[in-house]
């Protein structure tokens, strides 16, 4: 790469650069990707020899974005990046489920990409830029990567599908989704939509594939200026006779395993197989002496041609189901007694306990990316405890999976939440995997909007999700129903569907092979939606709709509105005014720009009490109106009556008493109550009183101070 080589292409109304052989030369493969001012060094690198006794694909995938690229310094005590935040981490994700897939089988050198942002253009996101660096990184390396691709993201504004739509354009979008696609074949697809069709979301997806053509065009004028030839590899050749020896001594016997229905009687008859197998033909003086590996390469592959073939052939999968049939269903709400809503969702051997907390503002969590500081009001988080597997393995923390299941079943859920004005608490999701044999995260998904329900949480409707598998074998085809997590691993396709009764609310998508085409997506997605609609009927088995009343146990939050003139009214020099109101209160108030007030307490008593207190502070004169005031100064010409705290108005003395009055101090002294009434209001907010008029309504008339009826507002 000693000459700069570079191209650019338009996808969409984005034009997109792309440069090599400038910067990070050492690197196997580097590009640099730049769309408007926001720019991504992508770079990969593969050892040259594998490492022995390696018997999985070593990749790393890591996407980190400087703080500096936006102009900021990192809030951080050190001021400097730490670990991946969770966007770096599921754009990281995006990336590896791209690339792993597409390496050719039997390539077990240690691979890393990173991608970096060096510059970061708020109209231009970088996501997309460093999923299309990736593969043009491979495509200009000596890697032996023998696929191309690009990344796109679909939006849909006004009825129209945009690629890579911008900031404005996704505000207005119903459909955000980031895909992975060459001109086959779509191999990754993350993102929802506001309730879309089944037959929307495959136009999307579509309409994304088409739109990439221009980039990998540019893409194979790139590599062939390039001119780097591909590194060969030898896939180590299996000993011989070993795969006919491996078969004989045990299909019978893999067969029976998985005639099991239980998972760890499946399991643990398998793993007996394997130490059985190995133990016979590696011993000393055996055939296959020290080729351990070999034999456990041969068993997996039995395992994987005999479940795929059982289920294309034979029409029977792993616990006697057919391939739309979703396992056995129970749900239950209300099950933990403190929590603010709770619900265990089971299906099959895949169990989920998700518990939802109500908080208040000062609940929301602080967000710090290159857009700047942002603060979230909905979390979902998920755990995936050892003992969910029957393993044993330290807990450190939510790992990268952990993090985009998560991620994927908060995305299913927000699209259903209530607005902020209309539900104004933090919400707090969590589910924690008690048991697991494949589609945990739908179950999430399940319990999620079941634990919402129970907390009251006004949802627009439920929630369910699926995941959809893919056997192809030839010309044969299985889509299947809810997967086991056998079914996710030697298949062919992870698609996983959330949604309503009404369409799609999130959508994820790994495919393992090329050729998926749009009758296989068609029937995928159509087969998810059936199995969406049985689980939602199974989860109305348990509640139907969000309950009437959140939890005694939860904060009472009141949200009413106040002139935005008076909010500094209500703080007060310092914060000294609302600093008192919620000493005295025991409530938690926040106050918005536009004049909305958020009152929270644990007890509906300290919520009316800051109401009454900032009602008090906040209320408008109205003319005509009659208020009984408290005079707090005496002029020569008249005296200043407060009406409400903090709102006072001038009763000229010419207004005090039906007959003349000499002096103000003949009818009041300062700290009497006093009948005004608002005669008006100018421009600039003085308000005139009247005490004359305010008696000659109350039928007084001597200029005597009459004293207050019962039907006067006091503040």
């Amino acid at each position: 790469m000693a000459e700069a080589n570079s191209v650019s292409a338009k996808v969409g109304n984005q034009s997109i650069s792309l440069e090599t052989g400038k910067l990070a030369k050492q690197a196997d493969g580097s590009v640099v990707v730049r769309s408007g001012d926001s720019m991504v060094l992508v770079t990969a690198v593969s050892a040259k020899e594998p490492k022995p006794g390696l018997d999985f694909f070593p990749l790393t995938v890591d996407y980190q974005e400087r703080l500096s690229a936006a102009g900021r310094i990192p809030g951080s005590f050190f001021r400097r990046e730490g670990r991946l935040t969770e966007r770096e981490t599921l754009i990281s994700r995006l990336i590896d489920r791209s690339l792993r897939p597409l390496f050719p089988e039997g390539y077990q050198n240690e691979t890393q990409v990173i991608a970096t942002v060096f510059s970061a253009d708020p109209a231009y996101d970088t996501d997309v830029l460093a999923l299309t660096g990736a593969s043009f990184a491979m495509a200009v390396s000596d890697v032996p990567f023998p696929f191309q691709f690009a990344g796109v993201r679909v939006g849909r504004v006004g009825g129209q599908f945009v690629a890579n739509p911008s900031e404005t354009e996704r505000d207005q979008s119903d459909i955000d989704v980031i895909m992975a696609a060459n001109r086959d074949s779509i191999f990754m697809v993350e993102g929802g939509g506001k309730e879309v069709s089944e037959n929307d979301m495959i136009e999307a997806l579509l309409f994304g594939q088409r739109a990439i053509a221009p980039l990998l065009e540019v893409q194979e004028q790139l590599a062939s200026s390039v001119k780097r030839e591909k590194r060969g590899f030898d896939k180590v050749p299996l000993a011989e006779g070993v795969a006919a020896r491996v078969r004989e001594a045990v299909l019978e016997k893999v067969r029976a395993a998985y005639a099991q229905h239980d998972k760890h009687e499946r399991y643990g008859q398998l793993s007996q197989i394997k130490k059985d197998v190995v133990a016979e033909l590696t011993a000393p003086g055996a055939p296959f002496e020290g080729k351990d590996k070999d034999v456990k390469t041969v068993l997996e592959d039995l395992k994987y041609e005999y479940m795929r073939r059982m289920i294309t052939h034979d029409g029977q999968r792993i616990g006697g189901r057919d391939t739309k049939t979703v396992r056995t269903i129970s749900c239950e709400v209300g099950i933990l007694p403190r929590a603010h809503g709770s619900a265990l969702f089971t299906r099959g051997e895949t169990q989920s306990i998700v518990t939802t907390t109500l908080g208040t503002s000062e609940d929301e969590q602080r967000m710090e990316s290159l857009k700047g500081q942002s603060f979230r009001k909905f979390m979902l988080h998920y755990n995936f405890p050892p003992y969910s597997v029957g393993e044993v393995k330290p807990l450190r923390g939510a790992g990268r999976r952990e993090i985009g299941h998560g991620v994927l079943a908060e995305r299913a859920l927000r699209a259903v939440l209530p607005p902020d004005d209309k539900f104004p608490y933090t919400i707090r999701v969590v589910s924690d995997i008690l048991e697991s044999n494949g589609s945990s995260s739908m179950a999430t998904v399940c319990g999620g909007a079941l634990a919402l329900m129970d907390a009251g949480v006004p949802i627009s409707a439920p929630v369910a999700g699926i995941a959809m598998g893919l056997i192809k074998e030839q010309d044969r085809i299985a889509i299947l129903s809810d997967i086991l997590g056998d079914e996710d691993h030697l298949g062919d396709m992870d698609f996983k569907v959330c949604g309503t009764a009404k369409g799609i609310t999130a959508i994820q998508m790994d495919i393992k092979i090329t050729g998926v085409d749009r009758q296989i997506l068609t029937g995928a997605l159509n087969q998810a939606r059936e199995g969406r609609l049985h689980i939602l009927g199974e989860m109305a088995k348990a509640i139907e709709k969000p309950r009437a009343d959140i939890s005694k146990y939860a904060p009472k939050i009141t949200t009413i509105r106040i002139p935005v003139s008076r909010i500094k009214d209500v703080i007060g020099p310092g914060g000294k005014v609302i600093k008192d109101i919620i000493a005295r209160t025991g409530a938690t108030i926040d106050i918005e720009d536009d004049g909305s007030v958020a009152i929270a307490s644990p007890n509906s008593e300290g919520v009316e009490q800051a109401i009454k207190m900032i009602r008090a502070l906040t209320q408008e004169a109205e003319v005509g109106k009659t208020y009984l005031g408290t005079v707090r100064r005496i002029m020569e010409f008249g005296a200043f009556v407060e009406i409400f705290p903090g709102t006072d108005g001038l009763v000229h003395i010419s207004d005090l008493a039906n007959t003349r009055v000499k002096k103000v101090e003949d009818v009041l002294k300062e700290g009497d109550e006093v009948l005004v009434k608002v005669v008006s209001v100018d421009r600039s907010g003085k308000i005139r009183l009247s005490r004359k008029e305010a008696l000659a309504e109350q039928g007084g008339g001597d200029g005597k101070q009459q004293g207050a009826p019962p039907a006067a507002p006091k503040a």
